[in-house]
This record gives C-alpha cells, sequence and structure tokens, in this order.
C-alpha cells in the first residue's frame, strides 16, 4: 500500500485508535501475525482485541502505510511496523506522556 505523509499530522495514530496503538507496540519488537498479536497485547495491557477489532486496524493501519504484511506462513499472515509507523508510534507516545505528566502534576503526584 502507498504511505501516507505521517508529517501531514501531528498524531495520526489519535484518529487511528488505541487498538492501532496496541498493535504498533507490539510490532515495534518485531512481525506477528494475527493470533500472536492477540496474545502480546493482552500480556502487556490486558486488552483482548476480538478479532473484527484487530483486522479493521490492521487494513486501517496497512492503508496508513504503517504497517506492511509479510509473505504467508502457511496460513498465518504476518505483519510488520513500517518506518513511518514507528514515527507515528513515537509520536503518540510522546504525547502521551505530556498528557500522563501534566495529568500526574495537576493531582499533586509529581512525575511519580
Amino acid at each position: 500500500m502507498a504511505s501516507r505523509d505521517v508529517g501531514d499530522s501531528q498524531d495520526v495514530l489519535r484518529r487511528a485508535g488505541d487498538a492501532s496503538v496496541l498493535i504498533l507496540t507490539s510490532l515495534a519488537d518485531g512481525p506477528k501475525h494475527g493470533y500472536a498479536l492477540i496474545q502480546d497485547i493482552k500480556g502487556f495491557s490486558g486488552v483482548q482485541l476480538g478479532p473484527g477489532t484487530l483486522y479493521g486496524a490492521l487494513d486501517r493501519l496497512d492503508r496508513l502505510g504503517l504497517i506492511a504484511e509479510l509473505p504467508s506462513e502457511d496460513r498465518r499472515h504476518p505483519y510488520r511496523v513500517t518506518a513511518a509507523g514507528v514515527t507515528a508510534l513515537r509520536s503518540h507516545l510522546d504525547a502521551l506522556e505530556r498528557v500522563s505528566m501534566t495529568g500526574r502534576l495537576r493531582l499533586g503526584l509529581g512525575t511519580v
């Protein structure tokens, strides 16, 4: 799929949704197929993505050029994060960190 310019939006993942962030975070340490993504995401976040949510988000991320499908392994279709996906994930995580830090300060929690 053709990659969109990630720079055209401050935070492209804000529009893509939480599932997209979880998927990119999972793929950040290497390619995975659908079932492996579901298991990894549940392990690090406690969120159980259903197949419809997972594959809808994978389709959006692919259309945005943030992930790429790799050649099939049997019936499994692994995905990998692209350079644009890494950039988008970093930008999104930086924005979340700023919000988290502000919230903690305003709650009187300091930078815990």
